[in-house]
């Protein structure tokens, strides 16, 4: 099962008080890593610093304050650097919270609650940067539930396989959430500026048909790439649901612009009132959704086994990784939490074998060594207890 070496790989990680962690210093090489240890030793945390390697909050979606070490300083930071191995060289990557300042003639310091990231030494305008650099997607005990809750944690699998693609989604994906809150704040407030709305409004429609349109584009290609499913796992039949994905269907860009800009401007009374709009808004990308069938069977994600449910993930993010691979030259880093204990042998030694074939840099997490046999001497080990990792 010998594969070329991964064309993206992180080849050291620091960690400095981050969760149970005070310090931490890995240097894996170019291999899948395997991290073996009892339940809560500190193996997600691993995945989870790496996870801020891109944008967003992580794989688990925390706040940056619950991030840091119980017992550190008040307002000292946490912090993650890494040197990654990429299609266009190596890599500097560092980023974690502002530490608190102390406000001229105060005692107390501030708290931003902010996310520093620093790229090749030099400070980044904003953490959208990283996606120029690293792609990261997971997968978490916490998912296998995916398909049965709401839609928001669906948009935000999908965005992160959108980023590997196109970078720019990102910041255009930040950008109009930016713009919703500022005018659900406007709304709430019952400032009714029209050309303060407006101006909002107009960002809006530009960024909003963009982000729908650039999910649009990636699930067409992992559609045609999941009907291509690997061994066991099953094809899945993908696409983006919403509004302003069906004004993309009808007419071109433009009109389904100039159709969310009429949309926002009709609903300001209900979105900023009492009667459901509460601030929000009724109609963007930020409520479309992803929606899954299990191909073979014509059945709806949603209605299949917990099995079927975990196949059906890993063969979408097996299906992303080759795309990406042939693309861009490097598959993305894959971060499975006690993704390959779950599933049957033959199932396991498909996954691996996908992995060694694409030369991706996967990070897994198990309680026991023997679920990472079939890797032989294709995967580093690294052993975690108490916060606390040895090689081997």
């Amino acid at each position: 099962m010998s594969a070329e070496p991964p064309a993206l790989a992180v080849r050291r990680l620091t960690l400095t008080r981050f969760r149970g962690y005070e310090s931490a210093r890995l240097e894996p090489d170019r291999r899948p890593v395997a991290l073996i240890g009892p339940n809560g030793a500190g193996k997600t945390n691993l995945l989870e610093a790496v996870s801020f390697l891109a944008p967003g909050r992580g794989l688990r979606g925390a706040r940056l304050a619950e991030i840091e070490r119980i017992g550190s300083p008040p307002g000292a930071g946490w912090a993650v650097a890494a040197t990654l191995d990429g299609p266009a060289g190596p890599v500097e990557i560092g980023t974690g919270r502002e530490p608190a300042r102390e406000p001229q003639g105060s005692r107390k310091p501030t708290d931003r609650d902010r996310r520093l990231v620093r790229i090749d030494g030099h400070a980044a305008k904003g953490q959208t940067a990283l996606a120029e650099h690293v792609a990261v997607v997971w997968l978490t005990p916490q998912m296998d539930r995916l398909f049965l809750e709401g839609s928001s944690g669906r948009r935000r699998f999908l965005d992160r396989l959108v980023f590997g693609f196109d970078p720019a989604h990102a910041g255009r994906l930040s950008r109009y959430e930016h713009a919703l809150r500022e005018r659900a704040r406007l709304l709430r407030d019952g400032r009714f500026d029209e050309g303060w709305l407006g101006a909002l409004e107009d960002q809006m429609a530009t960024t909003g048909v963009a982000v729908a349109a650039a999910r649009r584009e990636v699930v067409q290609r992992l559609r045609a790439a999941c009907a291509r499913s690997v061994g066991p796992f099953p094809g899945a039949d993908l696409a983006v649901t919403g509004a302003v994905e069906d004004w993309l269907d009808e007419g071109p860009a433009l009109a389904a612009e100039d159709r969310l800009r009429q949309s926002l401007r009709d609903s300001r009374r209900h979105d900023g009132g009492s009667d459901g709009g509460g601030g929000g808004a009724a109609t963007g990308p930020h409520k479309s959704d992803l929606s899954v069938r299990h191909a073979p069977k014509d059945m709806p994600a949603a209605l299949c086994s917990t099995g079927e449910q975990k196949a059906l993930l890993i063969a979408i993010v097996l299906a992303n990784a080759r795309l990406l691979a042939a693309e861009r030259g490097a598959a993305p880093i894959l971060l499975l939490d006690e993704v390959a204990a779950h599933l049957d042998p033959d199932r396991r030694e498909a996954l691996f074998g996908e992995i060694l074939a694409l030369g991706a840099q996967a990070w897994m997490t198990g309680t026991d060594e023997a679920v990472f046999a079939p890797l032989g001497g294709e995967a580093g080990r690294f052993h975690v207890e108490d916060a606390r990792i040895r090689p081997g």
